[in-house]
């Protein structure tokens, strides 16, 4: 169903949302910590050089620290440090040859290759980005010292911030070395727990979603626990075995979402006392009577009991089961236990978005990137060859196509580097003395952590600690310089940014909706094909990566419908997709739950129609010229006399219009 017209169009508005977010006091705290205190001790001993270096690293470290378990922490932090230190040496290399024209060729091939990541994922995204910003000011800053040296100390900074999370970390509940990833699992139950809340409401889509987002960042807090590839410990195999608990009991849930009746506030107890002993390390206590007055109530009761069974033990169940039999919770088989088969299912992922990086998508973005790069890399040069690298590192921070609207943040953007020039001039103003740069950028990294939710706070905090690495390296006057280099690069990226090839969401969301798409007609296949008393493992998977790929797709499609786009009328609504597709999804989850209790099942003739009309329609999002697959998608097949399959084919031609349309 097409939207209502808004008064204020969306990419006029977005500039001025606001997330809602906790405030992360440990994380100002370890922010406060990091850049100012490197400043002054590199200014005390006489080695300012080697403290613009480190506070610049703890500052990009700085970007991605957020909330998560301490291992989460380390890759997202580590891989970018890593990149980060890398640019530095290329960049430093780069100087030593001296500023000249042939530093912009060199800048474009750098900024295709950030570019060209920012299909591969955030972390992956964040570390190019850094990597490409870190060449710049390797290349551009007047600094002394070797390139491997100025690498060497930037990235020390990127470890002290490392450091100080280990060490300043916000309360963690029992558990101990688990206990971050108890946090992440117990937030499942809480989700779970409001999404049973609004079942039959206006928010119960949101609240799934929100399920899914916390079943994404469990699964990643325990897989990062395997990093090297060791056998898990007993705690560690006790709680995947009620994270495999959780995630049967979302299977039960969505099919509950589905039916769209209120349910009685009693039903959502029993995954609040799971989130609470998971916290206390306290048994759940009794739960509520089951209920069998539908197929998915019985479902989600019968999940429940299985729940409370894996709560009971205090440790993980033997690999063939107490009776001699495979260890199945509610059908999840735990990983350990299925190791050469679920392996490669979870595996798929990594592999995934490195070959993307070469596909359609990673082109268009490496080339959007690199474009806009080396531009304003050759204006720079062209207006102030002796401190040109300020230009193209603004451009840096706002064309990645993966970081939200660029006219939005192109604005907020501006408006931040003007507050933060101003913030800085009336703090030169006042102070007086060799620590107040310091001091400055000890109140930017403390702002960093909490300015996460908006973007031009963000850059207030960023500006202030960068105009104090420059203040020290040597250009006391370059506050005024920033404001009109900044005005520059954003022109130059509003223009290079909205050209035609490079601005189309087709190209950079249409690649991500028919990924989603596929794993949507993965997962339909697994369902209509698992025969009764089959292992229902595999089917749990597939739903994950469908949910998974559809959440990606649907971040993507709402940063394209907040683009200023001049030919939007011409590409789909890509929301509207991602939504039906999500429909199918749980349509087709809810078909499932219907299919374990004894619903006629299809036949096969009955299961290949159905998925291959969702294949059409994702050859037809890929390739719109393409004349065979629309034609094939308009033929929604019905499924006589199988009522389970009925939501599932009504929601199938929901989507056929918008696959159609495109």
């Amino acid at each position: 169903m097409p939207r209502a017209p808004r008064a204020v169009p969306t990419w006029l508005a977005h500039p001025l949302r606001w997330q809602r977010l906790p405030v992360p006091w440990a994380a100002v705290v370890r922010g406060a910590l990091c850049a100012g205190p490197l400043l002054a001790a590199g200014l005390a001993t006489g080695h300012p050089a080697a403290g613009v270096l480190a506070g610049l690293g703890s500052m990009l470290a700085g970007v991605n620290d957020r909330p998560g378990t301490r291992r989460r922490g380390i890759v997202h932090i580590g891989l970018p440090a890593l990149a980060s230190a890398f640019g530095m040496l290329m960049g430093a290399t780069l100087q030593t040859v001296g500023a000249g024209w042939w530093v912009v060729p060199a800048l474009f091939a750098v900024g295709f290759v950030s570019g060209a990541g920012s299909v591969a994922g955030p972390v992956r995204s964040n570390a190019g980005m850094q990597m490409l910003a870190s060449t710049i000011l390797g290349a551009g800053m007047p600094l002394s010292g070797a390139p491997w040296l100025k690498a060497l100390y930037l990235l020390a900074g990127c470890l002290w911030l490392l450091l100080l999370r280990l060490v300043f970390h916000p309360p963690r509940p029992a558990g101990g070395p688990l206990s971050g990833e108890r946090a992440a699992v117990a937030t499942v139950f809480d989700a779970l727990a409001d999404a049973l809340d609004a079942v039959g409401g206006p928010g119960a889509e949101a609240a799934r979603r929100r399920l899914t987002a916390a079943l994404d960042r469990a699964d990643e807090a325990l897989r990062l626990r395997r990093l090297l590839r060791r056998r898990p410990s007993p705690g560690e195999r006790l709680l995947a075995e009620r994270l495999a608990a959780a995630t049967a009991l979302c299977e039960a849930s969505v099919a509950l979402l589905w039916e769209a009746r209120p349910l009685p506030a009693r039903v959502a107890e029993g995954p609040r006392r799971f989130a609470e002993a998971l916290r206390t390390g306290r048994p759940p206590g009794r739960l509520s009577a089951p209920d069998t007055s539908s197929p998915a109530r019985g479902a989600f009761d019968r999940a429940l009991l299985d729940a409370a069974v894996v709560f009971a033990r205090t440790e993980p169940v033997d690999a063939a089961g107490a009776d001699g039999g495979p260890a199945v919770i509610s059908g999840a088989v735990r990983p350990e236990e299925r190791e050469s088969e679920r392996e490669p299912v979870l595996m798929a992922p990594r592999t995934r978005p490195v070959r993307s990086m070469f596909g359609p998508a990673g082109r268009d973005y490496g080339l959007r990137v690199g474009l806009c790069i080396a531009v304003s890399a050759a204006v720079a040069l062209a207006l102030r060859a002796e401190h040109w690298y300020w230009l193209p590192a603004t451009a840096t921070f706002l064309v990645k196509p993966d970081l939200g609207p660029l006219f939005s943040r192109t604005v907020n953007r501006f408006a931040g580097t003007v507050a933060g020039v101003l913030v800085f001039a009336a703090a030169g103003a006042v102070l007086a003395g060799w620590w107040w740069p310091a001091l400055v950028a000890g109140a930017g990294g403390a702002l960093l952590p909490f300015a996460t939710r908006h973007f031009a706070l963000q850059t207030v905090a960023i500006t202030l600690m960068v105009l104090s690495f420059v203040h020290v390296s040597g250009d006391p006057q370059a506050a005024l310089e920033r404001i009109v280099d900044t005005s520059a690069a954003c022109a130059l990226v509003l223009v290079v940014g909205h050209l035609p090839r490079l601005a189309d969401p087709r190209r950079r969301v249409g690649h991500k909706v028919t990924a989603a798409l596929r794993a949507t007609e993965t997962y339909l296949g697994e369902v209509l094909r698992t025969e009764p008393g089959h292992d229902r493992g595999e089917r749990l998977v597939r739903r994950r990566a469908a949910y998974r790929a559809l959440g990606e797709a649907r971040a993507a499609a709402e940063t394209a419908a907040a683009e200023l786009v001049a030919a939007r009328g011409r590409n789909p609504d890509w929301l509207t997709v991602v939504t039906a597709a999500e429909r199918i999804v749980d349509a087709a989850t809810a078909c499932a739950v219907r299919l374990d209790h004894g619903a006629r099942r299809p036949t096969p003739q009955e299961a290949r129609r159905l998925c291959e009309a969702l294949t059409a329609m994702a050859d037809a999002l890929e390739d719109p010229g393409r004349p065979g697959p629309p034609a094939l998608a308009a033929q929604i097949p019905p499924v006589p006399g199988c009522a389970t399959l009925t939501d599932v084919a009504a929601e199938l031609e929901h989507l056929r219009g918008f696959a159609g349309a495109a």
